[in-house]
């Protein structure tokens, strides 16, 4: 897979699709891409956001206050429209047994169609996307970090302390369009399902822009069309089922639940291919070896420096704090017989 850009638009021009095609095609992060390369189903604005709760129009209003009311519903109009997840909640896919079957699938397919090749996602980036969102500047992403840190214990209470282990089984598609493997059926599918719903409301409830209009449809996208543009205009529209048939049932391996990670769609990825992590959640226990627990402190700690960072900036932010400092500055400048300085000769140093 490659890197995603602005927008998750590959350099192309997107060619124009109907409604329901757009709604069966999954959007995942590509290196230079458009939104039809972004790690999650496309999305429904308008439905997404929800129509605004408008009441109906009272006669003894006066003209001015409807006008008010009237320029509020714009706002939020124009807030839904803008809506362009750019983040994402992800379940790495580490088993090296789901992996390398999906490779196998992968070059099977290519072995019938070479042109495919870059229609194909990249192992180091397989994963389930668990919610999308938007999040605009380095506080919205604090403050996303923060909402993934509350969520943990919600999601191990729904757990009971288990280990979720996810199935895969059996190829799909959406609407010729996007490859697929399916996760099998059974209570796990509940269980994702009501984690992602809880993510939904913790993310919403910190007044961040979060979820799909769509129901969740967990699963593990391999190849899309969409990473390829130039294949419609080689007469490929559609990934056609004879190219994954001896798969339809095949038994990929299962993965454990342990890790949940908040993920930048436009961010440079990992050297190893998987997207650029913000924050990650472990839940419950997974076997790890000396690199596994080198990893996990050093991204401790660092989510600690950052928070004590955070605390420092907002700390030195307040007035009362500014005019501490400043009289600090001032009376020591006196007392060690320096020139007088005037207040807002101080303003140059502090934030």
């Amino acid at each position: 897979m490659e890197r995603p850009a602005v927008g998750e638009l590959d350099s192309g021009t997107c060619e124009h699709i109907s409604r329901e095609e757009e709604e069966a095609r999954e959007l995942e992060p590509s290196p230079v891409g458009s939104l039809t390369d972004m790690p999650f189903a496309a999305v429904d604005i308008q439905d997404e956001c929800g129509s605004p709760d408008v009441p109906q129009a009272n006669p003894k209003r006066s003209k001015e206050d409807r006008g008010d009311k009237n320029d509020h519903v714009k706002k939020r109009k124009i807030a839904k429209k803008d809506y362009q997840p750019n983040y994402f909640l992800s379940i790495p896919i580490t088993n090296k047994k789901i992996t390398t079957g999906i490779k196998v699938l992968q070059n099977s397919i290519l072995q019938q169609d070479k042109r495919l090749t870059k229609a194909m996602v990249g192992d180091g980036s397989f994963h389930i996307t668990l919610l999308v969102m938007q999040l605009l500047n380095e506080d919205e992403v604090n403050i996303g970090t923060d909402a993934l840190l509350e969520l943990k214990p919600f999601v191990e209470e729904i757990l009971e302390g288990k280990h979720l282990a996810l199935p895969f089984q059996g190829i799909d598609t959406f609407q010729g369009q996007v490859g697929f493997v399916k996760l099998a059926d059974g209570d796990h599918v509940s269980a994702l399902l009501e984690i992602a719903e809880t993510a939904k409301r913790t993310f919403r409830e910190k007044g961040i822009l979060a979820g799909e209009s769509r129901t969740f449809k967990p699963h593990l996208t391999f190849m899309k069309l969409s990473k390829a543009p130039m294949l419609r205009k080689k007469g490929v529209r559609k990934i056609e089922p004879g190219l994954y048939e001896q798969f339809i049932n095949h038994r990929f391996g299962e993965e454990l639940l342990y890790q949940i990670d908040l993920c930048s769609m436009l961010k440079k990825k990992q050297s190893n291919g998987y997207y650029h992590c913000e924050s990650s959640i472990v839940i419950g226990k997974k076997p790890v070896g000396t690199q596994d627990l080198i990893n996990e402190a050093l991204h401790r700690e660092r989510m600690e420096l950052k928070s004590k960072v955070k605390q420092i900036k907002e700390l030195l932010l307040k007035p009362e704090t500014q005019a501490k400092i400043r009289k600090e500055l001032f009376e020591g400048r006196v007392f060690n017989n320096a020139n007088p300085t005037s207040n807002a000769d101080f303003n140059l140093i502090l934030p």
